[in-house]
């Protein structure tokens, strides 16, 4: 099955939620993102270890909490780019009485969207 580039993403399990919010690198990594940022940028605007950036901002995007995005270069190494991807994180009990996670995402413009597009496309190649 073919995912739609331009669909928001899915809910993520709540438990990857939970550890990305209680995870003190990721809270770092969130509040320095006020642009898009690449990986480097983050780990010397954060503090966090560029190898331990990766893996927070691998966690935070599988959280659906940062979005990342394809900065296409010309000489074609193009770089991953990462922003906040959410406006509110809401946990509450459902109908059943379990534990369910909301995230209210930003919209996505026109680029991010042509962003999404072009990521697919480099997966599939």
């Amino acid at each position: 099955m073919v995912r739609d580039p331009f669909a928001d993403d899915e809910t993520p399990e709540l438990e990857t939620v939970l550890d990305a919010l209680d995870d003190e690198d990721c809270r770092a990594i969130v509040s320095v993102l006020d642009e898009p940022m690449t990986a480097s940028e983050i780990s010397d605007e954060s503090g966090v270890p560029l190898s331990t950036a990766y893996r927070k901002l691998e966690l935070l995007t599988e959280s659906s909490l940062l979005y990342e995005g394809v900065e296409v270069r010309p000489d074609g190494q193009h770089a991953s780019r990462y922003a906040v991807d959410f406006e509110e994180v809401v946990i509450a009990l459902d109908e059943d009485r379990n534990l369910a996670v909301d995230i209210s995402h930003r919209a996505r413009s026109p680029d991010q969207r042509l962003e999404n597009l072009w990521s697919e496309v480099r997966k599939e190649t």
